[in-house]
């Protein structure tokens, strides 16, 4: 058998849909007998008859009424297939991969993104959560589209963007006494203090910026998650050292207190994506809501 032909299919739908050769020709821009040929055509691939004349209406025999129901299938599947590939073609679609650490996820991307769908409805964002040294790798495997990691983001064949200069901040329970105006590594190692696991690059940063100033610190806890630092703070079990990201905005809260740190301790954020990666329409809307984080901040 030779493959279906779906300009056929189409004029047999519409002939028992609009039960007239005539109407369906105008509908095509055919002729009437070009209609009946391209019908019998169709019946001669089955071996069957799959339209017959009830009065002055066209009607389906029961053959053709199973036909139908694969035909109306077919069209809806077309349909779909057209409405695809026509959002790459003329517009922002498809599927991008973006890699990140938990924070940015949380508190970074969730308004860029909501944006990014109103204006790209066809524009789906897969966001997976990892620390930067497996978004790197992700990256490089091309595994991820791109990724928005801290940087010193290293590797043969990435290309780095900073996009954000993200400072830290300490937090101390909002009803403690005696909470420093700016608060200094000497400040916060005489206090229970809670920092990110080991491993993380926000917590090497942090324990780079203590070893710099001479102090040794052994935090009472170690956590992978922003979210339960604030809880532990808040309870009044420490104080912590967050990126400010964290505790501004959709992140602020009214149990927590916020001061900045002294010396400065700050953390660059970057889009990284592969030197050989193609940008198409979908990647390139993603990589600009990325870099619109230097003016939103």
């Amino acid at each position: 058998m030779r493959g279906l032909n779906l300009d056929h299919l189409r004029v047999f739908l519409d002939v028992i849909e609009l039960g007239s050769f005539s109407d369906a020709a105008e509908r095509h821009g055919l002729s009437q007998p070009a209609v009946s040929q391209q019908l019998r055509q169709l019946e001669r691939r089955y071996g069957l008859p799959l339209a017959e004349r009830v009065g002055r209406r066209v009607t389906a025999t029961a053959a053709g009424q199973e036909l139908l129901v694969f035909a109306r299938r077919i069209a809806a599947l077309e349909s779909d297939v057209d409405r695809t590939m026509q959002s790459y073609a003329s517009g922002v679609g498809g599927r991008v991969l973006l890699g990140t650490g938990g924070t940015a996820c949380t508190y970074l991307l969730p308004p860029l993104l909501a944006d990014l769908k109103r204006r790209f409805p066809d524009l789906d964002v897969v966001v997976r959560i990892g620390n930067t040294a497996d978004v790197l790798r992700g990256v490089e495997d091309n595994v991820l589209d791109l990724g928005l990691v801290t940087l010193p983001a290293q590797g043969r064949m990435l290309q780095a963007t900073p996009v954000l200069d993200d400072d830290f901040v300490a937090i101390f329970p909002a009803g403690e006494t005696d909470i420093p105006a700016r608060a200094t590594p000497a400040d916060l190692a005489r206090r229970p203090l809670v920092l990110f696991e080991p491993g993380a690059r926000t917590r090497r940063l942090a324990d780079d910026w203590f070893e710099s100033s001479g102090e040794a610190v052994r935090p009472v806890m170690e956590l992978g998650s922003t979210e339960a630092m604030k809880e532990i703070v808040a309870a009044g079990l420490g104080c912590a050292v967050l990126p400010s990201s964290a505790v501004t905005g959709a992140g602020a809260r009214k149990s927590l207190a916020v001061r900045p740190l002294r010396p400065t301790l700050r953390r660059q954020l970057a889009v990284v994506l592969r030197h050989d990666k193609p940008v198409g329409r979908g990647l390139r809307q993603v990589v600009e809501m990325l870099r619109s984080l230097r003016t939103r901040r």
